[in-house]
Protein backbone atom coordinates (compact mmCIF):
# COMPACT_ATOMS: atom_id res chain seq x y z
CA UNK A 1 0.00 0.00 0.00
CA UNK A 2 1.43 3.35 -1.02
CA UNK A 3 1.59 6.06 1.59
CA UNK A 4 -1.18 8.61 1.17
CA UNK A 5 0.50 11.99 1.27
CA UNK A 6 -1.24 15.02 2.74
CA UNK A 7 -1.72 16.76 -0.63
CA UNK A 8 -3.51 13.75 -2.14
CA UNK A 9 -5.50 13.08 1.05
CA UNK A 10 -6.68 16.70 1.17
CA UNK A 11 -7.76 16.47 -2.47
CA UNK A 12 -10.00 13.44 -1.83
CA UNK A 13 -13.74 14.12 -1.72
CA UNK A 14 -15.43 13.40 1.61
CA UNK A 15 -17.17 10.43 -0.02
CA UNK A 16 -13.81 8.60 -0.16
CA UNK A 17 -13.59 8.41 3.65
CA UNK A 18 -15.05 5.80 5.98
CA UNK A 19 -16.18 8.61 8.30
CA UNK A 20 -16.81 11.42 5.79
CA UNK A 21 -17.93 14.05 8.30
CA UNK A 22 -14.61 13.67 10.13
CA UNK A 23 -12.52 12.90 7.01
CA UNK A 24 -11.13 9.81 8.74
CA UNK A 25 -10.29 6.40 7.27
CA UNK A 26 -9.45 7.38 3.67
CA UNK A 27 -10.19 4.76 1.03
CA UNK A 28 -8.91 5.92 -2.35
CA UNK A 29 -8.15 2.31 -3.34
CA UNK A 30 -8.64 -1.31 -2.27
CA UNK A 31 -5.47 -1.45 -0.18
CA UNK A 32 -6.55 1.56 1.87
CA UNK A 33 -10.04 0.08 2.25
CA UNK A 34 -8.60 -3.13 3.70
CA UNK A 35 -6.38 -1.09 6.00
CA UNK A 36 -9.34 1.03 7.13
CA UNK A 37 -11.23 -2.11 8.18
CA UNK A 38 -8.26 -3.31 10.22
CA UNK A 39 -7.72 0.07 11.88
CA UNK A 40 -11.44 0.41 12.64
CA UNK A 41 -11.39 -2.95 14.42
CA UNK A 42 -8.46 -1.82 16.53
CA UNK A 43 -10.07 1.51 17.35
CA UNK A 44 -13.38 -0.07 18.31
CA UNK A 45 -11.61 -2.54 20.60
CA UNK A 46 -9.78 0.37 22.22
CA UNK A 47 -13.07 2.24 22.70
CA UNK A 48 -12.11 5.12 20.41
CA UNK A 49 -14.94 4.62 17.93
CA UNK A 50 -18.46 3.29 18.38
CA UNK A 51 -19.77 0.02 16.94
CA UNK A 52 -21.94 2.13 14.62
CA UNK A 53 -18.89 4.00 13.31
CA UNK A 54 -17.07 0.70 12.76
CA UNK A 55 -20.08 -0.64 10.86
CA UNK A 56 -20.12 2.47 8.67
CA UNK A 57 -16.40 2.10 7.90
CA UNK A 58 -16.75 -1.64 7.22
CA UNK A 59 -19.71 -1.11 4.88
CA UNK A 60 -17.83 1.51 2.87
CA UNK A 61 -14.69 -0.65 2.74
CA UNK A 62 -16.67 -3.73 1.70
CA UNK A 63 -18.21 -1.83 -1.21
CA UNK A 64 -14.74 -0.72 -2.30
CA UNK A 65 -13.22 -4.19 -1.84
CA UNK A 66 -15.97 -6.02 -3.70
CA UNK A 67 -16.52 -3.46 -6.47
CA UNK A 68 -16.11 -5.07 -9.85
CA UNK A 69 -15.84 -8.56 -8.36
CA UNK A 70 -18.79 -9.87 -10.34
CA UNK A 71 -17.71 -8.11 -13.53
CA UNK A 72 -14.84 -10.59 -13.78
CA UNK A 73 -16.72 -13.62 -12.46
CA UNK A 74 -20.35 -13.64 -13.64
CA UNK A 75 -22.74 -15.96 -11.81
CA UNK A 76 -23.28 -19.41 -13.33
Amino acid sequence: MAKLKAKRRNALPASEFGLPSERKYPMPDRAHAANAKARASQQESAGRITPAQKAQIDAKADRKLHAGHFAHHPPR
